[in-house]
């Protein structure tokens, strides 16, 4: 396992990031309804990654129902004593009860939901708390402050953005500057071979501030793992045979020809489309560690494979072609007139 430094924080994780969101059987009121792993498989896949160097943990509050991911882990910690091996991730935003002030990312909300993701993570700090998605309700120097006065209080350590337009990213950026207090070090954000339009503004406002970009999503919930085949009947027992209208969404011409493309890397290079997957995610700038998801140590022990997957040149070329984002105004604009945007 190889290291990175966590954007432009001092930390180092490691390029693989374990995500929680699977951690523990939720009932049928929550959305992981029967696609989660129970207690002590998600124990198991905890101590398995700790093993193989995996030391960066990503969570949410709103991962299971009632913070079940977040107890899931606690309960691990409990148990192992490992809490201080790992870089310990986590997130607000959105609801945790029936009222007003149960979401959002005002002052109010998120110091409270600190205080209750620390109970049942069962710790006294966060290493990185990360804002689910941007409050366009709230201004971004409230939320610059609440988090600075977390960091402050010895309760957060870092803290970051998750599912940001990039103008609030930046704008966010620019008001903790502005006030010289601590900003977000990391961006949290879907990106995989089929979704690429962070290439547009938030790798590059991501590079230039030095955040470290997380991926989630980097198999497309399972569509670039080669268990899907055009035209052919959904394998049971998979995300996408609950989620069917996203899986309608996803199949196009397109996206087919990207999944062709990946099955054909790893078969010449003697991987899986899984570990091709993440290979080429780990070579794209701004990256700093790929978070994938696991209902088993078997798939888990599948992604862990890619850190030492050797991309060719040839083969990233491949892959960057056939998945080349549509281009709209202005930057098929730029394009055409400078190469690039």
């Amino acid at each position: 396992m190889q290291y990175r430094t966590l954007g432009a924080s001092g930390a180092r994780v490691s390029e693989i990031c374990l995500g929680a969101m699977t951690f523990g059987e939720a009932d049928e009121k929550s959305f992981m309804h029967k696609i989660g792993a129970s207690e002590e498989e998600a124990h198991h896949m905890m101590s398995h990654a700790l093993e193989a160097g995996v030391n960066f943990w990503d969570t949410a509050n709103v991962y299971g129902q009632d913070g079940l991911s977040e107890r899931v882990i606690g309960s691990w910690f409990k148990k192992s004593g490992r809490r201080h091996d790992v870089v310990l991730a986590t997130k607000c935003r959105f609801g945790m009860g029936p009222g007003p002030n149960d979401r959002g990312a005002t002052r109010l909300h998120i110091k409270r939901a600190v205080d209750e993701s620390l109970k049942r993570l069962g710790t006294d700090c966060i290493d990185l708390f990360q804002i689910h998605m941007q409050d366009i309700k709230t201004p971004e120097e409230e939320v610059v402050r609440a988090l600075d006065e977390l960091t402050q209080a010895g309760k957060i350590h870092y803290s970051g953005a998750s599912n940001y337009a990039a103008y609030r990213l930046v704008e966010h950026l620019w008001a903790a500057d502005r006030a010289r207090l601590n900003r977000y070090v990391t961006l949290q954000a879907q990106y995989n071979l089929l979704e690429r339009g962070l290439e547009l503004e938030h790798v590059p406002a991501c590079k230039r501030w030095g955040l470290g970009l997380l991926p989630w999503s980097p198999l497309a919930g399972g569509f670039l793992t080669g268990k899907y085949q055009r035209d052919k009947s959904m394998p049971g027992g998979t995300r996408y045979e609950k989620m069917k209208d996203r899986f309608e969404s996803r199949s196009t011409d397109r996206n087919w020809a990207i999944v062709d493309t990946v099955v054909a890397v790893a078969k010449e290079l003697n991987a899986t489309p899984t570990q091709v997957s993440l290979a080429w995610l780990l070579r794209k700038p701004a990256v700093t560690s790929v978070i994938i998801g696991a209902r088993s140590v078997v798939q888990l022990e599948d992604s862990l494979k890619a850190v030492d997957l050797v991309l060719p040149d040839a083969a990233m070329e491949r892959l960057d072609k056939v998945s080349a984002p549509q281009l709209f105004y202005p930057y098929d604009f730029m394009k055409n007139i400078d190469g690039g945007w």
